[in-house]
């Protein structure tokens, strides 16, 4: 599959927490797949090639959330 991977380490301590990071990443255009573990707070983030991480960081930075780390995965 051609795209990006994205892995973001993200506060959240609840299901309300990372349904409203959901929600934020799914309204964002070319975003294919969001994976988020609560116990691990982690997210990944699978896109097309036109979405850059910096999009996808101020996407989730619009939940509200805190962004501890990230990287580009693939």
């Amino acid at each position: 599959m051609v795209g990006h991977e994205y892995q973001f380490n993200v506060a959240m301590s609840c299901s309300g927490c990372s349904g409203a990071v959901n929600r934020v990443l799914n309204k964002l255009d070319g975003v294919n797949d969001v994976k988020i573990t609560l116990d691990d707070q982690k997210v990944i983030v699978k896109t097309t090639d036109s979405v850059s991480y910096d999009s996808v960081l101020a996407q989730i930075k619009k939940s509200g959330k805190e962004v501890r780390s990230g990287e580009v995965v693939a």
